[in-house]
């Protein structure tokens, strides 16, 4: 594994958690930052903590592929994913509610960044079979 592809997992890895642990445990003030009041009502406040959670899972996956070689291409895989289909929805965002304030844009570049440097990663990876020993 390269040091690129390491210092792409770790950095995407690291973004994700970071942010799905924000969202999870301190979602008032991560919306906040964003200029988003969410209000008290609580299954508002359950449907963003719940994917929250699910980004900072994805988030440990893919920073655990810098530290685990056999893990690296999953990993890359996983961050392609995430970022790109962050990206995706705000772009669909874009078409149906317009456009969203500088923050959200700053978001979705890093998004598309953060996706284009864990497919890179990925294409640099060796495919290697699944055994029943790994």
């Amino acid at each position: 594994m390269s040091l690129f592809q390491k210092l792409t997992l770790g950095v995407a890895g690291l973004t994700a958690l970071g942010i799905g642990l924000a969202i999870t445990f301190a979602p008032y003030n991560f919306y906040a930052s964003y200029g988003i009041s969410l209000g008290t009502n609580p299954a508002l406040l359950s449907e963003f903590r719940a994917p929250g959670a699910n980004l900072a899972t994805l988030g440990a996956v893919i920073f655990a592929g810098a530290f685990r070689p056999g893990l690296a291409r999953f990993s890359a895989a996983v961050g392609t994913l995430v970022f790109f289909a962050f990206a995706f929805g705000r772009l669909v965002g874009i078409i149906f509610d317009g456009w969203p304030s500088e923050s959200i844009l700053i978001a979705l570049a890093i998004e598309l960044v953060m996706g284009a440097l864990c497919l890179l990663g990925l294409r640099g990876q060796k495919r290697t079979p699944i055994s029943a020993t790994a």
